[in-house]
């Protein structure tokens, strides 16, 4: 294998296009409206990176598009297929069982990230929030689920207001706590080729954004140990929206406008997939040095990925809106030059697709 990634052919030569593999140690923005082929080109790039580096992957994915990136297809070509099955490639679900149960330490998350899970304000609330403090090492020794028993028959009164608080919001009722077991971060820092966090299962937002946020809460905490990982984070939007407007999604936002600021020199490196730029906290965005575009139709996005991304010809921006189902336009560190590509097969099965129309 070669530092060179084959994506494709390009549309004006029909030659193979290519990706420096090197370069995804940069955050990247993945573009593209609805029915672009967005998803699926996101796909071949990543079986890529999986058969070309050892670069770690993250996959935050919230419609489970992901889930079968360890299942080469029937038609993939006989090496290619050998060698990512041959990849340690974890798929993490709600509701599973045994090691592939996506699960969360409630107590491992930052104290700020807990602070949000129950809604609790430093100040507003300084009382309860210090009671969280001083009954987080004791959570750790709870196996089962009747925390809230536990801690509605404790001595202090402001621990039993958050039990009321538990039981109130529901949170104990979340079948995603490990409590004191194996949960998604220990998975993590076994350091797989690829994890795949399926956030497509759960019942809630707040199920996913708390999964969400407890992966990336122990990558920055870790951040010192400078782990080369390409965190993937599919619908970004979902999950760094510019309107977050609940605790726990403020959580989130503000961590990953943290990873894209400063996770670079740490080797936490984003790629982030969205349908348009506005939809994402433009903090992300801003931080991004890789751009690849599928089919954009709007005048005012294109304008605002012109300003972002000034190294893209504008002449190659302008196509976008003419481009067909899995055309892109893929330019920054890791494209040699602005290229145009028709995006190639995919090697593994496509977890999401369209809903069919039944033909009589």
């Amino acid at each position: 294998m070669t530092a060179e990634m084959p994506i494709g052919t390009r549309l004006d030569s029909s030659e193979i296009a290519y990706l420096r593999a090197p370069k995804f140690n940069r955050h990247t923005f993945w573009c593209g409206q609805s029915g672009s082929g967005k998803t699926y080109a996101l796909g071949v790039v990543l079986e890529q990176v999986l058969l070309h580096t050892r670069l770690p992957l993250v996959v935050l994915d919230p419609n489970s598009d992901f889930v079968h990136l360890d299942t080469p297809q029937d038609d993939a070509p006989e090496g290619a297929a050998a060698q990512l099955a041959s990849r340690d490639v974890r798929i993490l679900r709600p509701g599973s069982t045994g090691e592939d149960h996506l699960q969360v330490r409630f107590v491992d998350m930052d104290i700020r990230s807990r602070a949000a899970v129950l809604q609790l304000d430093p100040v507003l609330d300084a009382e309860e929030y210090n009671a969280m403090l001083r009954v987080g090492a004791e959570f750790t020794m709870r196996d089962d689920h009747n925390l809230a028993e536990w801690l509605e028959a404790h001595g202090d009164p402001m621990i039993r207001r958050l039990a009321l608080r538990l039981r109130n919001l529901g949170v104990l009722e979340w079948d995603m706590w490990a409590w004191g077991g194996h949960d998604v971060t220990d998975t993590v820092n076994e350091l797989p080729d690829a994890t795949v966090v399926d956030l497509g299962g759960f019942g809630s937002a707040a199920q996913l954004q708390t999964t969400a946020l407890a992966v990336l809460d122990r990558l920055w905490a870790q951040r010192h140990e400078r782990t080369g990982r390409l965190v993937v984070i599919d619908e970004a939007h979902n999950l760094a929206s510019p309107e977050a407007d609940t605790p726990l999604a403020r959580a989130l936002t503000e961590r990953i406008v943290q990873i894209a600021a400063e996770g670079r020199k740490y080797g936490i490196w984003l790629l982030l997939s969205t349908q348009r730029p506005s939809k994402l906290h433009p903090n992300v965005i801003s931080q991004c040095d890789n751009l690849a575009l599928m089919k954009m139709s709007s005048t005012r996005d294109l304008d605002e990925l012109g300003q972002i991304f000034g190294f893209t010809p504008s002449e190659l921006l302008d196509r976008a809106p003419q481009f067909q189902q899995g055309q892109a336009l893929f330019a920054g560190g890791f494209a040699a030059e602005p290229q145009l590509v028709q995006m190639g097969a995919r090697l593994t099965r496509e977890g999401g697709s369209d809903v069919p129309i039944g033909i009589r």
